[in-house]
């Protein structure tokens, strides 16, 4: 029996601004991209533990959609952290702690092999690095500072759950929890780094600050490689559609850059951009209906908890502005539901554990497809071939267990016995 696809809510804006012909260019590769995204990929594919993550076949999703396909990017398993925030957050704090050793040694050449020999634990162990989180991304810097031997002190709001707390704690950062929402965090812990001498590692861009954020992006890019590569050498193989969760818009923008970059250096079109976000904290779309960067207000309470952001990353804004097709919003009903559909499998793929935040993009897939206005302004149809990227595992298990219903070790159990069935 086929299950028809949800009733799941969603906004959409399709961006009057996008450039579907424009060339990527010099502006934007001074961004994100060319030698940057090289040093970035030969970086962190040295690190220990690196592996590709797996992309994963929807078909049973696909079929139900009304879609060719669809590739799930599937980033629980990042370097043991769960989230796909393992590229960015710890790349940056080891470029930011090259760049600190040169400039105090004058030696030249600094590499990420002399920071895990703790060649300069000396001076390292002297630094401090910080940022504002609602999770993952203060979890990969924490997992960064621990890695290359610095001191790590990490900023949540009034709403981050206990859960994630204890995971960044985890890896020796100390964790300060503050009033307000992610916004206010990421100022207290500006003020608190000039303050104290302490250096911001954040994946937000804001006047006066871009280098680091820059750095967090080039690491994303590297997943956004990853799934080029294995989508394979032909160019009918490759995705149409590309759905990627919003927040500040530095996973979107750094995924789509890439893509851009590269399929452009192969005389290739990219594909169709759509970003999505929770509908409590949507700054991207309401940025791009106004034309230009625009806050959201508010307590920015989404379960999507990755996502509860209200202010826009002005790099990433520089990528998605003119490069995205549209903009989304959906619930958390619709992202709860979502997680429930990869947990049990109903569509006949098998079980997958994905978070709140990491089902937002195929969310408001799922919801266009069934809107035959959204299909048709989306371009979705039998020929589509959809991407999206699952970009946490059940980052916090207490609330995957509370929405899904059994906890992630038990869809992963399912999942296996799926797998056994189909192999005998």
């Amino acid at each position: 029996m086929t299950h028809p696809l949800p009733n799941l809510r969603l906004q959409r804006f399709v961006n009057p601004a996008v450039e579907p012909d424009a060339a990527y260019g010099e502006a934007r590769r001074a961004i994100l991209g060319g030698d940057a995204f090289a040093t970035a990929a030969r970086e962190i594919t040295c690190w220990p533990g690196y592996a590709e993550t797996p992309l994963v076949a929807l078909d049973g999703l696909a079929r139900a959609a009304g879609v060719a396909q669809i590739r799930y990017k599937d980033e629980a398993g990042r370097f043991g952290l769960g989230s796909f925030k393992a590229l960015g957050g710890a790349y940056a704090v080891s470029r930011l702690l090259i760049r600190e050793i040169e400039a105090r040694t004058g030696e030249k050449g600094v590499s990420v092999a002399d920071l895990l020999s703790g060649r300069f634990a000396d001076l390292t162990r002297t630094l401090c690095v910080t940022c504002a989180t609602d999770g993952n991304h203060g979890r990969s810097v924490a997992w960064g500072a621990e890695r290359f031997g610095c001191q790590c002190v990490i900023y949540v709001h009034a709403t981050v759950s206990q859960g994630r707390v204890d995971a960044i704690a985890h890896y020796g950062a100390e964790v300060v929890r503050t009033a307000g929402n992610y916004d206010d965090a990421v100022r207290q812990a500006a003020e608190d780094a000039e303050r104290l001498g302490r250096f911001v590692v954040s994946d937000t861009s804001y006047p006066g600050y871009m280098d680091v954020p820059k750095d967090v992006m080039q690491g994303y890019a590297v997943m956004a490689d990853e799934a080029l590569r294995q989508f394979g050498d032909e160019s009918g193989q490759r995705p149409t559609h590309v759905f990627l969760q919003g927040g500040v818009g530095g996973l979107a923008a750094a995924v789509l850059a890439h893509f851009w970059e590269t399929l452009e250096a192969r005389g290739e079109a990219r594909p169709r951009f759509i970003v999505v976000e929770p509908d409590k904290a949507a700054c991207l779309y309401e940025s791009a209906r106004a034309g230009e960067p625009v806050a959201v207000h508010g307590d920015l309470d989404t379960v999507m908890a990755g996502l509860a952001c209200g202010e826009v990353s002005l790099l990433a804004w520089e990528m998605l502005r003119p490069g995205a097709q549209a903009f989304l919003t959906i619930d958390d009903a619709s992202a709860m539901e979502t997680m429930r559909i990869l947990a049990d499998g109903r569509y006949g793929d098998a079980p997958m554990v994905a978070g709140e935040s990491a089902v937002a993009g195929l969310a408001g897939c799922l919801g266009a497809a069934a809107d035959a206005r959204a299909r048709a302004e989306l371009g979705l149809d039998a020929l589509s071939r959809v991407l999206v990227f699952g970009s946490e595992g059940a980052t916090d298990p207490a609330l995957y267990e509370q929405i899904v219903g059994k906890p992630a070790q038990a869809v992963t159990a399912d999942a296996a016995g799926v797998q056994k069935a189909r192999a005998a």
